[in-house]
């Protein structure tokens, strides 16, 4: 490798030198490739490698091209096959396939994100909490033959994410080819996935009495958002627990009953809420049959509330990556740009990792900004690639955990915090109503500010 080259983004991109790194080490084309054989179900390598469609929805994803198309242009020597058989490839990837990439992902980074010290407290000692929440894929363009027709929005897909909030990771994805599936279809799949001592913590879409007694059968425990729906015996009369940050919280016995006719005697806690939600909600209430030696009613609302910062994180790291790709309309497509994102997010994850163990949690928690490292790494990667070719990366392919470990570690010495700095707003104001004068359609600009300075 060029020494000179390289060391000149390990000073000025310290961060898009350890997100290629990662991707090379965990995630290069040999050992999706080899993943790719041993996993798919009909499709089949001949003339075009998974890796290689893997690659250039990773460069759309990333915003380092504005299309596959962008960045088959870019590739196209390499690829050798025409860019309609690349969206061939691209709208026939099975969707197992897909949610088989990010399960795959997780386990090859889970390991280095440990190694760095980048896993959190656990929530609850003891136990693996999950955190479940859906995702619909935006509307498509209208590309395809039946769609063009039609006004109405083309759904091309939703999924349900589970997140592991020690590892701070996506780890596990349901997707689905209709869009206008309900969420609940898809619970029995997660259901299949549930160990021992696992906790769910989900929204109140997910709260049906199916779900959450299959999930106590299985051994496992729920911290979920009562569902207005839900059927219940009510067993007692709420008793005042404490005060959290967010209001008074109260619990009382109630019973939900299975389709085998066996009855479950869980927890519901009543928390008046001390700020509305912005649904407007005053209070809510929330089930769980954790016993309570392992967790109080006030533990389990401060269960339930942190979850909306990992989706709150989640989101804005999406609105960064392009994750929705509308112009994907075939379901296939447009679901494994979504997982593809799963995995950039990974990939993000391991960066976070390394940065807490050299400047410490708080600080990179409290003070640096995710969406300009994801910035960071769009501008610069598309560069840094032309500069150092794909060959010179293969030797972090070789690198052993600890080599690997010691090189992030050493490039998160090298960045520089201050340029990913946080500038955290302000309370939001209702916005004054503003003004039309069907007479005065378009007002001047310069004129309006001149009067101001008068």
């Amino acid at each position: 490798m060029s020494d000179s080259v390289f060391e000149r983004f390990v000073k000025d991109s310290p961060i898009s030198v350890m997100a290629r790194a990662t991707a090379e080490r965990a995630l290069n084309p040999e050992k999706i490739d080899s993943w790719f054989v041993m996993n798919a179900q009909a499709q089949y390598t001949k003339d075009l490698l998974f890796s290689s469609v893997f690659g250039l929805m990773s460069d759309v994803v990333t915003c380092s091209y504005p299309s596959v198309h962008a960045a088959y242009q870019h590739s196209e020597d390499e690829i050798g096959v025409s860019v309609t058989s690349v969206y061939n490839k691209l709208n026939g990837i099975e969707i197992d396939t897909s949610s088989g990439l990010v399960r795959y992902a997780a386990g090859e980074l889970t390991p280095v994100i440990k190694e760095l010290g980048g896993v959190q407290a656990p929530w609850l000692p003891g136990y693996r909490v999950r955190l479940l929440d859906g995702n619909w894929i935006e509307a498509g363009e209208h590309r395809i033959w039946e769609l063009r027709e039609l006004a109405a929005g083309a759904l091309p897909g939703k999924s349900l994410a589970v997140y592991d909030p020690v590892l701070r990771i996506p780890v596990d994805v349901f997707p689905c080819e209709d869009g206008h599936a309900q969420e609940r279809s898809l619970l029995g799949d997660v259901l299949e996935t549930v160990e021992k001592n696992d906790v769910w913590v989900a929204d109140r879409n997910f709260c049906t009495c199916g779900f959450i007694t299959e999930i106590a059968n299985s051994g496992a425990f729920f911290i979920i958002r009562q569902h207005a729906g839900l059927a219940y015996e009510s067993l007692g009369k709420e008793r005042f627990i404490g005060l959290t940050e967010t209001g008074k919280v109260f619990e009382a016995p109630i019973a939900v009953t299975d389709a085998s006719g066996k009855k479950h005697i869980i927890r519901r806690i009543h928390v008046y809420l001390t700020t509305e939600t912005r649904d407007g909600d005053k209070e809510i209430f929330i089930i769980s049959n954790l016993p309570r030696n392992a967790a109080g009613a006030t533990k389990i609302a401060e269960i339930y509330r942190k979850r909306w910062k990992i989706e709150t994180s989640f989101q804005e790291l999406e609105k960064r990556f392009c994750s929705e790709i509308n112009t994907s309309g075939y379901p296939p497509a447009a679901l494994f740009g979504f997982c593809v994102a799963l995995i950039s997010y990974m990939i993000l994850a391991v960066i976070k990792a390394s940065l807490c163990a050299v400047h410490g949690v708080e600080k990179i928690e409290e003070e640096v900004s995710f969406f300009y490292i994801a910035d960071e790494i769009s501008g610069v990667y598309r560069g840094m690639i032309i500069a150092i070719p794909d060959e010179e990366w293969k030797v972090f392919r070789h690198y052993t955990q600890s080599e690997f470990t010691k090189l992030l570690l050493r490039l998160s010495e090298n960045v520089k915090l201050s340029a990913f700095r946080k500038h955290p707003r302000g309370p939001k104001k209702k916005p004054e109503k503003r003004k039309k004068d069907p007479k005065i359609p378009h007002v001047s600009t310069a004129k309006l500010i001149a009067m101001r300075k008068k």
